[in-house]
């Protein structure tokens, strides 16, 4: 282990700043939307070249960075694979389903790795990522999954480790290079492309059926806001934006892709507002909505997240109709190719 005592400040600040709110963008980096009571990991494609560094080994430890005590640890990488899952998806999944969240949390941490190999974030000390789940994939250390399951935590913890150990050694690549594992809770029924949500194309990330996301809790989503509430929130997202007095002229027609994402929007005197900033502004489960005024503003979404990649929902309902975690990987990110590593 080594200190890192500077992060510590570094990512308090950001821990204080940052409200709660679920997604947090970069172009360089992916992010993930995620807890447990919610499962939902949201990630975007970054630009980056691809590094000559060779997958890692199994057995090869990863390198995180703890934001509460500023030190790198190194962490197996069973450990690490098993405290993300933990984080990422309810034990009480499908065990093909856990299988399936195990790979892309490995995929994700091996992608994370070689990025880091060849150009190192000053903030991370030579760890690879940190446990700050706004920033990179969430992880629950033994502590937090004891607090987190109570009286549960032997029963999960077993189901989750066993599912695990069972995958532990495989990744999905794409022209021999770790994918970007995207995964969200739920689509609208199909998932999202990563160019309509993060305007870069992905040979993997493209719209593929998830049907049975419609029946998954909270599927439908209803906010409702005064005028009042709705002009703070506006006006606090869109610097500068002008609202008439009528509110039933503040949203035009949105123009939505076949997924059902809302991709460009009027808002106010902006033309060309995007989905994922008004769903940013008004702290939406995701960006297909639909907006009515009467005596009040009515906002409905269908899903949670953005909606590329692997639906965690989508891929426990697969797991329930006998399908494999090969079968739902390969649904949920068509192309690619499950890697095993080879054992020293």
């Amino acid at each position: 282990m080594k200190s890192c005592i500077p992060a510590i400040l570094i990512f308090v600040c950001l821990l204080i700043s940052i409200p709660s709110v679920p997604m947090l963008i970069s172009k360089a980096d992916f992010k993930e939307e995620s807890s447990v009571a919610s499962p939902v990991k949201e990630t975007e494609p970054e630009n980056s070249s691809k590094g000559e560094d060779k997958i890692s080994t199994s057995e090869e430890p990863y390198l995180m960075l703890d934001i509460t005590t500023g030190k790198v640890e190194q962490i197996s990488q069973l450990e690490y694979i098993t405290g993300a899952v933990c984080a990422e998806m309810p034990a009480a999944f499908e065990t093909e389903a856990l299988k399936a969240q195990a790979v892309a949390a490995h995929t994700y941490a091996e992608r994370q790795r070689l990025r880091e190999l060849e150009n190192p974030t000053k903030e991370l000390c030579g760890a690879y990522f940190s446990n700050d789940s706004k920033k990179y994939q969430a992880y629950f250390t033994e502590n937090q999954a004891k607090q987190y399951y109570g009286e549960n935590y032997d029963m999960n913890m077993e189901k989750i480790r066993k599912a695990v150990k069972e995958v532990q050694d495989e990744i999905l690549v794409y022209e021999q290079q770790p994918i970007i594992a995207a995964f969200h809770s739920m689509s609208g029924g199909t998932t999202e492309s990563a160019e309509n949500v993060w305007g870069s194309r992905v040979d993997y990330l493209v719209p593929v059926s998830s049907k049975d996301d419609t029946g998954a809790p909270r599927y439908l989503d209803e906010l409702e806001l005064t005028a009042e509430e709705m002009r703070e929130r506006i006006e606090s997202a869109f610097s500068g934006i002008a609202l008439e007095d009528d509110p039933t002229k503040w949203f035009g027609e949105p123009e939505t892709s076949k997924s059902g994402t809302v991709l460009k929007i009027r808002v106010g005197d902006k033309e060309d507002a995007s989905g994922q900033e008004v769903r940013s502004a008004l702290s939406l489960r995701s960006a297909i909505f639909d907006i009515k005024y009467d005596n009040g503003f009515k906002i409905t979404t269908k899903g949670y997240g953005h909606c590329v990649g692997m639906s965690q929902y989508g891929a426990n309902s697969m797991a329930q109709e006998g399908k494999s975690y090969k079968e739902i990987l390969a649904h949920y990110y068509p192309g690619t190719e499950l890697e095993s590593f080879s054992l020293k």
